[in-house]
């Protein structure tokens, strides 16, 4: 296929997540038909559900060079707001309009097309795969992270990955990241009594502690970045109280924070901060609290070296810009790749990502597929 039929193709599958949906079916049959050798793994575990994944590879030996990515897309949410249907691929004033348009099915079908129109060349030697996922837009506990365990455990070794994530925020070609923040969840619960709310002598409000905890955490001053890592930041993104009718003081009250935190901090020197906000505020109280903390995601910094100089000699090539090289956003499954090889992340535009009405330019679709192409080639001279 060429590019943009393979790209129609892809988002024609409702692949939301999990769900596989033949999406990598149609893709195993692609990439079988360019000769490559292909894998599913299927991985369980407790309370996530079960996640169809992808490993293709051609040629072997060193260098092997890896694309990263994923086929499954968030929800479409109410679909009388689309214009079109997103799951039927619609091309007007040139650009494609449909679910995973940006993020990130477009740029798995340049980067299948560049591979295949490469590998016909007879001075190839090397190894090139694609590691393609269904679970990264949810838990991420049965994709990448998973299937790179098992590549390994059998003898598979990846140099350098390329993952296709929307990376720019307005032009193709604006923005290679070489790395990612951290992201740290923190779930602070405070235990007070439940009472009348005209007799507060007789409760304990825990909504109280729980506001000045938040506002203390949320002033502190991390870092003021560094060279490569914007700042870091935190964000309270949930408050709530056990259910109670409007005259009853609550017995227990949570909120959750978010910090995406850059090589300053670890996660534990940002829980020992949080720890002793918490405990500054309530631990000699009659409170009770619990802290609990989930992190998802250490921050990682590409080395700049010949495999990014290489990424973004073919990006400034294509496209006539200079590509700036950050660390900006969120996470992506680059945080799993960091631990077995080498990563960056280059892609399309991400303004329509998980929006309504998700599209690129199409003009774009056919310049990232000549940028994936080029580093091909650079790669492996």
């Amino acid at each position: 296929m060429e590019v943009l039929e393979l790209t129609r193709s892809l988002i024609s599958c409702p692949s939301v997540t999990p769900k596989n949906e033949g999406v990598l079916d149609l893709l195993e049959k692609e990439l079988s038909e360019l000769g490559f050798i292909c894998h599913r793994y299927l991985f369980s575990d407790h309370n996530t559900p079960d996640v169809d994944n992808l490993f293709a590879k051609f040629g072997s030996g060193s260098p092997h060079l890896c694309f990263g990515g994923h086929t499954d897309v968030v929800p479409v949410g109410n679909l009388d707001s689309w214009s079109y249907n997103p799951f039927q691929p619609t091309e007007r004033d040139g650009r494609i309009y449909g679910r995973g348009a940006s993020d990130m099915k477009s740029a798995i079908g340049a980067f299948v097309c560049a591979a295949g129109n490469y590998i016909k060349s007879p001075d190839f030697k090397g190894s090139i795969s694609l590691l393609i996922t269904n679970d990264e837009e949810g838990p991420a506990i049965n994709g990448t992270k998973k299937v790179l365990q098992k590549l390994y455990e059998d003898g598979e070794k990846i140099d350098s990955c390329i993952v296709g994530e929307p990376t720019c925020p307005n032009k193709l070609g604006e923005m290679i990241k070489i790395g990612r923040r951290g992201s740290l969840t923190s779930k602070i619960t405070i235990i007070g009594k439940q009472g009348h709310v005209a007799y507060p002598q007789w409760t304990l409000n825990p909504i109280n502690p729980l506001t000045k905890i938040l506002s203390n955490i949320c002033n502190i001053n991390l870092d003021s970045g560094t060279n490569d890592f914007p700042p870091s930041n935190i964000e309270v993104v949930n408050v709530s109280s056990s259910d109670g009718a409007s005259n009853v003081v609550p017995e227990i009250a949570t909120g959750q924070l978010n910090v995406r935190y850059n090589i300053n901090h670890n996660e534990e020197s940002l829980t020992k901060i949080f720890d002793e906000v918490v405990k500054e505020e309530v631990g000699d109280s009659e409170y009770d609290f619990k802290i609990e903390y989930n992190n998802s995601a250490e921050p990682f910094l590409t080395e700049k070296g010949e495999f990014i100089n290489i990424i973004k000699e073919s990006v400034d090539e294509v496209t006539g810009l200079d590509a700036a090289l950050t660390t900006t956003g969120g996470t992506s499954d680059a945080r799993f790749f960091k631990d077995y090889c080498e990563v960056a992340e280059f892609g399309l535009i991400g303004e329509t990502a998980h929006q309504v009405d998700e599209n690129v330019k199409i003009a774009d679709i056919e310049s990232l597929e000549k940028i994936y192409y080029s580093i091909i080639e650079k790669y492996f001279k």
